[in-house]
């Protein structure tokens, strides 16, 4: 991954947006510091939808049921059968 300062990456963005499709992620600095990371859309969207549980993930995730409170069945308390 290439570093480019943030004055580079604006004056040159051409070729700051080039070097990212052909030799992928590319960060920016800003004062010395890491800043941003330029992507290609396609591995943008290939870490978006790796980062996303599916349904069935998180359905058969175990901690989801941790707090869910069951009373066992035929032990809770009932009301008496109005007489008619």
């Amino acid at each position: 991954m290439d570093t480019w300062p943030v004055q580079d990456a604006k004056a040159r963005f051409s070729e700051f947006l080039q070097a990212c499709l052909t030799s992928g992620p590319q960060l920016v600095t800003k004062r010395g510091m890491e800043a941003a990371v330029l992507v290609p859309v396609g591995l943008w969207r290939q870490m978006q939808a790796n980062s996303q549980p599916t349904l069935k993930q998180v359905l058969l995730d175990a901690s989801a049921r941790d707090d869910l409170q069951l009373v066992p069945r035929g032990q809770t308390q009932r009301r008496p059968a109005l007489d008619l």
